[in-house]
């Protein structure tokens, strides 16, 4: 489990280069909220945009996400809570004024910069 990285992964670390390279500046790994525990991997707090880039396996994508065999039942809970626990963080976000953003991991950095984009420009 220490392999698994929570922060500065491959697909976190190539949106930020491609949203810097299109001369977008923003918090890495900050609280959006205070009080809330939830660390946004990217935060434009100017304008209240939330970034999240999540895994496939950890946050059950439809598309990519699998089904542990080994200890099936632990993991179904885990997995369980971790959609829970992001449903609650965007809904408390959403709450205080600020837009979520939730990419795949699969999500091309390009496509994934575009998403972002938008939400950023809608929110001006």
């Amino acid at each position: 489990m220490r392999g698994n990285r929570s922060a500065e992964t491959s697909p976190e670390v190539a949106l930020r280069s491609e949203l810097h390279r299109r001369g977008r500046r923003f918090r890495k790994h900050h609280q959006p909220i205070p009080g809330l525990r939830c660390r946004a991997d990217l935060v434009f707090a100017g304008a209240r945009v939330a970034v999240f880039v999540d895994g496939c396996f950890w946050h059950r994508c439809p598309e990519h996400g699998t089904e542990p065999r080994t200890n099936s039942d632990y993991w179904e809970a885990k997995l369980e809570r971790n959609v829970a626990r992001d449903r609650r963080n965007d809904v408390a976000l959403k709450a205080a004024g600020w837009s979520v953003v939730r990419v795949w991991e699969h999500d091309s950095p390009q496509r994934a910069a575009d998403i972002v984009e938008a939400a950023l420009s809608r929110t001006r």
